[in-house]
């Protein structure tokens, strides 16, 4: 047995001679970036070999000096001895931006329906109300049950019909109302359609109608939030968000369900999803103070995948033609049964999907953003590992889904990372000397690359003529910042002794073809499913941008690349997250449970890859902006005029 310690965390675990590393650290709750599930091929989990001895770990990932100072890669190397492992800052996580307000370049939100809005529009039918009872005390002539005293009187006072009394209810009952003098407050969980049961799921003693909370949740691929929210005053009360557990097995959808194939695999996944949703929960509990008890229903969305993983559903069919799920509805759940830390009266209540890519997330979001009961032709984008696309209005509505890679996210990039303190956000290039400035997330020195920052990196190199349209460097500049290492043509963003890491921050031509081809897939998903359905870029009225990284985005950058198809910015609008925000809306009205079927009935989705424009699409996608520029006519404009200059 060896001794096996982590640092700067301190935190020691024993080893059993050839225990994978990575594992082991997983095991010990260490977190190491991993974006290849371990399959040792993508270079994020070096870790430092301070004392003792590993056998294997060395890739052509890593250099000969950094094989040398003791790095190795974490996934394939096998414990020989007690060991002193250093993870460097590349390889860890912080979660503390994950927290921060964004600050968009362009803050143009949409208008979030508020609290006294969804009561003026007769939209405020909460699915958990608390009615507070003072009940006659049984006599030797009134000897009703206790539990048809309750319903008795919810009945006579409140018109209270097709009442079930759940069984931890009538456990308590007896002692609930004798502590309380039979002065209780029951709460009634509403059903989703009128002249279907209602249930009483919980009492109290005493008059608690003022403490009625829910908690809303998105369960993301890469992160999880969550928000506390008061029933009765509609306010978010505490919000937080973390990383989610099951990104050390594997940083996308596809990696995850490879490993919930495993023996024990599903287990795992699910245990860990479990652990960062009652994390959440117990950071927004304390911070606001509540009484954990008060706390009468859950909301849950995410994609089909992330779905699956957290109720603890076999996804393997997914990932293989023809992508089936196991279920798009799901009833409501007990969320203990779950694991979930919360009383046995709390309902789960869990967003449906539409599709094996299409999943609650984004029914979330068209629900929360209005879409469904809007007359203008909207085109609503989800950003991220995979892009989920909606068209359309109050009438109509169409999704797809295109996987875009990680190139968003920081994988497929050699110096890519999250959006955590270090990772270059924001970046411009002096256009006479090709001299750089980065800033980056927290004003630190720089130790890598996240998604918004290679968009503008990206779109200002190839705006000043650093690159060409196929991404290409322009190996006739005269500056030491573009070099040929190895074969490869880089552009040095930050020498070592500028950044935290003591290497030099490049961007390669590989980095900048993977995003081509990321902004690639997307494009063409969106002009793909508006020549579906007989319509053009010109006859959108509106483009919503959901999610995190949609927060962040630079519209013109975006659109200079062809990212985003060309049209006024005016038009484009942030939401933030769209699943949170549909989660929240699930929480505040039982409307909205109601439309989200009808909804998902309407929506029609199109598979692209059995779509035959769409790989025509794609190809043609695979330039900045675009093979046809006449499709992005401002940015050609500005080409034309630059060219004009230099020429």
């Amino acid at each position: 047995m060896h001794k096996v310690i982590f640092y700067p965390h301190n935190i020691t675990i024993s080893a059993e001679n050839d225990d994978n590393l990575l594992r082991l650290a997983m095991d010990a709750g260490v977190h190491i970036n991993a974006s290849c599930g371990g399959e040792g091929v993508c270079g994020k989990c070096r870790v430092m070999i301070e004392e003792g001895e590993v056998e294997g770990g060395i890739t052509e990932k890593l250099s000969a000096d950094d094989i040398k100072k003791g790095y190795r890669q974490a996934c394939i190397s096998k414990v020989k001895s007690d060991l002193k492992i250093r993870i460097p800052v590349e390889s860890s996580i912080d979660a503390s931006v994950l927290n921060m307000q964004p600050t968009p370049r362009r803050t143009a939100h949409i208008r979030e329906m508020n609290f006294d809005e969804l009561k003026e529009k007769g939209l405020f039918i909460p699915p958990v109300e608390k009615r507070y009872l003072e009940l006659p005390e049984p006599t030797a002539q009134d000897n009703l049950p206790d539990v048809s005293r309750l319903v008795s009187y919810l009945k006579a006072n409140y018109d209270e019909h097709r009442l079930v009394v759940d069984l931890p209810v009538i456990r308590k009952i007896s002692d609930i109302l004798r502590k309380g003098g039979f002065n209780i407050t029951a709460t009634l969980a509403r059903p989703v359609h009128e002249g279907r049961k209602t249930h009483i799921i919980n009492i109290k003693e005493g008059d608690t109608t003022k403490q009625n909370y829910a908690i809303a949740m998105d369960i993301g691929t890469t992160t999880v939030y969550g928000q506390l929210i008061d029933i009765v005053s509609g306010d978010v009360l505490a919000q937080h968000g973390d990383f989610n557990g099951q990104i050390s097995y594997g940083e996308d959808v596809i990696s995850r369900i490879v490993y919930s194939e495993k023996p024990g695999g599903l287990e795992k996944l699910h245990d860990v999803i479990i652990k960062t949703v009652n994390t959440i929960i117990g950071k927004i509990v304390k911070k606001a103070g509540i009484d954990p008890d008060e706390i009468s229903a859950i909301t849950f969305a995410g994609n089909t995948t992330m779905t699956q993983l957290l109720l603890k559903v076999n996804s393997r069919y997914i990932r293989r033609s023809p992508y089936v799920p196991a279920a798009t509805l799901y009833p409501p759940i007990k969320a203990a049964f779950l694991g979930i830390e919360l009383g046995d009266h709390v309902n789960a209540l869990v967003y449906p999907q539409i599709s094996s890519y299409v999943g609650g997330d984004i029914v979330a979001g068209v629900m929360g953003s209005g879409i469904y009961r809007s007359e203008e032709l909207t085109l609503y984008m989800d950003i991220g590992t995979n892009a989920e696309i909606v068209i359309g209005n109050k009438d109509w509505l169409a999704c797809a889904a295109c996987s875009a890679g990680p190139a968003f996210e920081g994988g497929g990039v050699k110096f890519g990372m999250r959006a955590t303190k270090g990772a270059i956000e924001d970046f411009s290039i002096d256009p006479l000397t090709f001299e750089p400035m980065n800033i980056t997330i927290g004003n630190v020195s720089p130790k890598g690359i996240c998604g918004s920052g290679l968009i503008i990196m990206v779109a200002s190199l190839f705006e000043t003529g650093v690159i060409n349209n196929l991404g290409k460097f322009n190996r006739d500049l005269n500056t030491p910042r573009i070099r040929d290492t190895d074969g490869v043509y880089e552009y040095v963003l930050a020498w070592a002794n500028e950044t935290q890491i003591e290497r030099d921050i490049v961007l390669t031509e590989p980095d900048i073809d993977n995003l081509i081809r990321a902004k690639g897939a997307i494009y063409s998903g969106c002009m793909t499913l508006l020549e579906e359905v007989g319509l053009t870029v010109n006859d959108l009225q509106r483009i919503i941008l959901a999610g995190g990284f949609g927060s962040y985005v630079d519209l013109e950058k975006s659109i200079t690349i062809g990212l985003l198809p060309e049209i006024d910015l005016e038009k484009i609008t942030f939401i933030g997250n769209g699943s949170l925000l549909g989660a929240k809306m699930s929480c505040l009205t039982n409307r909205v449970r109601r439309d989200v079927v009808e909804v998902t009935k309407k929506m029609t989705n199109f598979e692209l890859s059995e779509t035959p424009s769409y790989m025509d699409n794609y190809i043609a996608a695979l330039f900045l902006p675009h093979t046809d520029l006449n499709k992005f006519p401002k940015v050609k404009a500005r080409f034309d005029a630059r060219n004009k200059r230099s020429g």
